[in-house]
């Protein structure tokens, strides 16, 4: 069973998101969890004029929210009948990333899936805050679905490398089970002059061919300048559907999405970004 989480803000994004999943997931038994935390919507309200003012406002808006999900699980419910889903929903008074964060700790959560940009839909930044802080600071692998995407199956995924990072093998088996029923095939690229790897490197690369042995896997070293024009050439030539990053201390993907400001992204990409995050979590 596949534990998803999947938060709102009940936005035409945040929708597009959740009509991602539904389709990409429905060959897999799947445990759905919309989640909707309004804590800066309490804050941002036009009623909350002064401190006496906040209980009210809080109810107001945590009613608001609850009937939001109760809609929004109809709606579902309405687009996905698929025997193998059940679905939750979860109402809080808090922040996104903390409750994102308790979620995937006590739900056991396997991936968060949701849209890049939320009810702003600022069409000059890529992705939103709100995105950018829960691929940062939650540890779990985090699916972000652009505004406009729409195209399933997903049949070709590039997966970037150096080979250094000691993956974790829950994380590589959750990428080679939702690709499997479309026969997926997955571009493990090498971005480096040369092929020559070090003994660390090959032990790494030797890992990640047995993890994902279900899949159809073509070992690529591309030579580039910068990682974000190489990645950026690389999908334009392949016609790539989704790409896949891993996200660690002092590794690129940081460099390319938590520039500063934090709302603005240099790799502007069009297809799904898988992050996956190299937890230490429970295999």
């Amino acid at each position: 069973m596949k534990t998803i989480l999947i938060p709102t803000d009940f936005s035409d994004n945040a929708m597009n998101a959740i009509k991602f999943a539904l389709e990409f997931f429905k060959y897999h038994t799947s445990e759905f969890y919309f989640m909707h935390a309004y804590q800066n919507e309490v804050y941002d309200h036009l009623d909350l004029i002064s401190r006496d003012d906040f209980e009210k406002v809080l109810e107001q808006v945590k009613a608001e929210s609850q009937a939001n999900l109760e809609a929004l699980l109809a709606t579902v419910r309405q687009l996905a009948p698929n025997p193998r889903y059940t679905f939750h929903t979860i109402s809080s008074y808090n922040t996104l990333v903390e409750e994102a964060d308790l979620i995937t700790d006590a739900k056991n959560i396997d991936l968060i899936v949701m849209g890049t940009k939320g009810k702003s839909n600022n069409r000059s930044i890529v992705y939103g805050s709100n995105t950018l802080h829960v691929l940062k600071y939650v540890e779990c692998p985090v699916m972000a679905i652009p505004a406009e995407f729409n195209k399933t199956p997903i049949k070709h995924v590039l997966f970037t490398t150096n080979y250094l990072i000691p993956y974790k093998r829950r994380e590589l088996k959750l990428l080679s089970d939702i690709l499997k029923p479309y026969r997926s095939k997955i571009d493990v690229v090498y971005m480096s002059k040369t092929n020559k790897l070090s003994i660390r490197q090959e032990d790494n690369k030797a890992f990640i061919k047995d993890s994902l042995c279900k899949n159809e896997i073509d070992f690529n070293c591309v030579d580039g300048i910068t990682v974000e024009n190489t990645i950026l050439n690389y999908i334009k030539k392949t016609d790539v559907d989704m790409l896949v990053l891993v996200n660690t201390r002092h590794s690129f993907i940081e460099d390319m999405l938590f520039d500063s400001p934090v709302d603005k992204m240099s790799l502007n990409i069009k297809i799904p970004l898988l992050v996956l995050q190299n937890s230490r979590r429970d295999d």
